[in-house]
């Protein structure tokens, strides 16, 4: 159990007075469990009072080469000492997205933004100016950021019919509702079905290839890479997190499916708020005035787009990732963890599915194989609250309640602490 000292809670007490909630709106742990993070080197963070994690959250992704990387860090530190930003076209930029053409097979052109949920918002903005039509697909339980559009049907009851949409916040218009379609996620059947009854509305089809920690199941991107293609619906993918996780070139690479559009974010900007629309030049023209005419010009500004020291850590970030043998490392390490978690809960009789892909996963307890959002919902919800807040007093940090992100940073040590943790916290999970 991890030793708290005045300071840190005096912290924790203004953040409780400052913040809705008592947090910034990303983690949120139970009042016992509550930290303020103070620093990160490699795989581990430091809390205000010096309590050490193991750190398999890693920024929610992003932090793909550990904490306070050195070539990162002296990247950051250079373009700093150059200038902030400059609300212009800079360097860096043009050689991120240099680089980002390089690796992505979609991306024709791009166009940057400064967090996934708005690269997810443009890309179905600018899929409607494109095709004239209004509607867009989603898939249950995906989740494409916090813009109006993305928030449905992200947790929706069991009770939803497809493909009406469950709106998952307030605040959202009612009207928004009927704009946005909702089909299962690897059910393709029913996908072809809702598409084909709706493609003379449908200005496009989003989904994250790997659905949370979910998998496609073989052949469900193809197929759905297909009717999309046979209706001329412009297919999105948010690889927001998939992106140089799955394979350098994304999940287009891994699962040798290529969109027409995609969302990326976290690791490209090293770590920086930064993420980017890639795609088809016919589509993305619709961002040039020189190109697109006035009924279809998308006008999209941000401040901070294509900022100079996220452009340099993200082009650290990568050079990193195009080391020989990267990849194969960090399927190694996601594996071991991955099948000593699956090994402890089959030792105790825990009702275990594994999920996901070696460089993000995490289990569902249950007895029901998980192929969508619907088999989630037959997981023991309580026993992985038990599960998390387990491995956080034994000093293991993950996303709270499903996913793992292994690093480059991880080591031998970080992995032998995990499955130790796992030993002394899964026997609990049954009583």
């Amino acid at each position: 159990m991890a030793d708290f000292h005045s300071r840190e809670r005096l912290l924790l007490d203004k953040a409780a007075q400052y913040f809705p909630g008592g947090t910034g709106g990303n983690t949120s742990f139970p009042e016992d469990l509550r930290f303020l993070a103070k620093e990160g080197r490699g795989s581990r963070i430091w809390d205000v009072s010096g309590n050490e994690y193991v750190d398999w959250l890693m920024g929610s992704g992003p932090m793909i080469l550990g904490h306070a990387h050195p070539g990162v860090v002296e990247a950051v530190v250079e373009a700093a000492g150059k200038g902030s930003t400059f609300f212009t076209t800079n360097e860096q930029a043009v050689l991120l997205a240099e680089e980002l053409r390089r690796a992505v097979p979609c991306a024709d052109r791009v166009r940057f933004t400064t967090s996934g949920t708005d690269a997810c918002f443009q890309a179905m903005r600018i899929c409607r100016s494109f095709t004239g039509r209004e509607k867009v697909l989603k898939f249950e339980g995906g989740f494409h950021g916090t813009s109006d559009y993305a928030l449905m049907s992200v947790t929706p009851p069991a009770s939803s019919e497809y493909p009406a949409a469950f709106i998952n916040t307030a605040g959202i218009p009612k009207a928004l509702r009927d704009l946005m379609l909702i089909a299962p996620f690897n059910d393709l059947e029913t996908t072809t079905t809702i598409i084909e009854a709706h493609r003379d509305e449908l200005a496009a089809v989003i989904v994250e290839p790997l659905q949370r920690v979910i998998a496609p199941e073989p052949g469900f991107l193809t197929g759905l890479r297909e009717v999309t293609r046979r209706y001329g619906i412009p297919l999105i993918f948010d690889e927001v997190v998939t992106s140089f996780r799955l394979a350098y070139g994304g999940a287009q690479e891994r699962y040798e499916v290529t969109p027409d559009l995609c969302a990326v974010g976290k690791i490209m900007g090293g770590g920086y708020p930064l993420a980017a629309v890639l795609g088809r030049s016919d589509i993305m023209s619709v961002y040039d005035a020189g190109e697109a005419d006035a009924d279809h010009y998308v006008n999209q500004i941000g401040t901070l787009n294509g900022n100079p020291v996220a452009c340099a850590a993200g082009l650290a970030t990568l050079a990193e990732m195009r080391k020989d043998g990267v990849y194969e490392r960090l399927r190694e390490t996601g594996r071991q963890v991955r099948e000593a978690l699956v090994g402890a809960c089959n030792e105790n009789g825990i009702p275990v599915q594994s999920c996901g892909d070696d460089t993000i996963f995490d289990v569902y307890f249950s007895e029901q194989p998980v192929r969508n959002y619907r088999d989630t919902l037959a997981a023991d919800a309580g026993m992985m609250a038990k599960f998390n807040q387990g491995m956080l007093r034994q000093g293991i940090l993950k996303s709270w309640p499903n996913k793992f992100y292994p690093s480059l940073a991880h080591t031998s040590e970080d992995v032998e602490k995990t499955v130790e943790a796992f030993r002394k916290v899964v026997p609990g999970l049954g009583g």
